[in-house]
Parts: C-alpha cells; structure tokens; sequence
C-alpha cells in the first residue's frame, strides 16, 4: 500500500478559546460520560496519574483524543493483557481514550458517534510513534 499525504492523519492542538466547544462537538450529549470514563480509566491503568489538565487534539481525518498535560511520561499497566510500560503523555492519551470509546460503544451501541470516533482515532494510533506500545496496551 502507497501511503499518500492525503492518508496520513494529522492531530491539532486544540486552542484555548475552543476547547469549550470540543466535548459536545466531538460527542454530543455523550460528553460527560466520555469526559468522566476518560479521567477514570486513567486513574485505573496508570498509578501516576494524579489528575489536572488535559489537552484536546482534533484530527485531520474528524476524529479525536485527550491527553494529559502532565507529567510527561505515565506508567500503564493493563492486567487484562499483561501490558506494563511507559509511555508519553500523548500515547497514554490515546490508549486512555481508545479504551474509552470502544467500552462506552459496547455499553451504548445505538451512539454511533462513539465507534465512529474509535476508528477515526485507531487510524491516527497506526501512524503514532508509539503505535507498537499503544496497540500492545490496547490489545
């Protein structure tokens, strides 16, 4: 497969003045269901995760993720698949919000924004510089 510039997804951070705006346009009245499964589940897989501010990155193909803004680096430890390592802030981010928008499209399979959202973001994880580590944790 030739892979064109056309193909390749790009993330964009998300300007403060819009960040207001992401949540409900990325996921409608999902939103804070999402927001508080993204924030959990963190807390769940990585022991340094403490809270604080996220950054929200639209991507060129629609779709989205959230990651922490600190600290730089996050232990994740997935017991379901025996994955444990380090990762980036940005990779735990898009572990964190696979997981989220492939269980809460499990629990409400009539939202189809969530599964959308999870293809759209699994395409940006295929060309992240941790793919290996982020398909490992997700796996």
């Amino acid at each position: 497969m030739n892979i064109t510039e056309d193909s390749i997804v790009i993330s964009t951070l998300v300007p403060e003045s819009e960040r207001l705006d992401f949540l409900p346009r990325h996921f409608g009245r999902q939103m804070m269901a999402v927001e508080q499964h993204l924030f959990t589940r963190l807390a769940a897989l990585s022991p340094d995760y403490t809270g604080g501010l996220w950054d929200m990155y639209d991507l060129s193909n629609g779709g989205c993720y959230l990651a922490p803004t600190d600290p730089a680096e996050f232990r994740i430890s997935v017991h379901g698949n025996d994955f444990d390592g380090t990762v980036s802030a940005d990779a735990a981010g898009v572990i964190v919000t696979l997981f989220t928008l492939s269980e809460l499209a499990f629990r409400t399979p009539h939202v189809e924004v969530l599964s959308e959202r999870f293809h759209q973001l699994r395409d940006f994880a295929a060309e992240h510089a941790e793919a290996r580590l982020i398909f490992r944790a997700i796996d």
